[in-house]
């Protein structure tokens, strides 16, 4: 887990804001999608990435470093089995906050926070304008290479 930014914390100490955010984490892959407020979402999603991370791994040694801060075997293994061969090809970015309003008793600003678990398709590569730039010094090579072979030519009949 990254360290605690200096400044207030969210629970009240750094140990508590870890658990919260483990907490939260687990909740975040057994629902794959949760509601926070902006803050927590914030703070939640570095650390969701990062498990995300490990799981894409798949060894066990990553498994185990993930059981440190996830204490639900079951969570842990819906995470290896179920949520990584689905963002197998996504390079980073598994998770999305989604703002969603203002808490109805203290106008806290919420947010959702979920799983980015649709399949990735590549870019297609889109012919550049450079293109064209790079075919006209092509053709000039290929306008003087015939004419010096031209002139190289007859000296090697001569030769032969």
């Amino acid at each position: 887990m990254p360290k605690p930014n200096k400044g207030p914390r969210l629970g009240g100490g750094p140990a508590h804001e870890r658990l919260m955010l483990n907490q939260l984490a687990s909740q975040l892959f057994e629902h794959k999608r949760i509601q926070t407020t902006e803050t927590k979402a914030k703070r939640l999603q570095p650390v969701a990435e990062r498990l995300v991370t490990f799981a894409k791994r798949g060894d066990l040694h990553s498994r185990r470093r993930v059981m440190r801060q996830i204490l639900d075997k079951s969570v842990v293994h819906e995470l290896f089995t179920e949520i990584a061969p689905l963002v197998e090809n996504r390079e980073g970015g598994y998770t999305r906050i989604v703002k969603t309003g203002f808490r109805k008793g203290d106008r806290a600003p919420l947010a959702v926070i979920e799983l980015v678990l649709e399949p990735v398709t590549p870019k297609p590569k889109a012919e550049k304008p450079a293109a064209p730039v790079a075919e006209e010094p092509a053709e000039e090579t290929t306008t003087e290479a015939p004419a010096e072979e031209t002139t190289e030519a007859p000296s090697e009949e001569k030769a032969e």
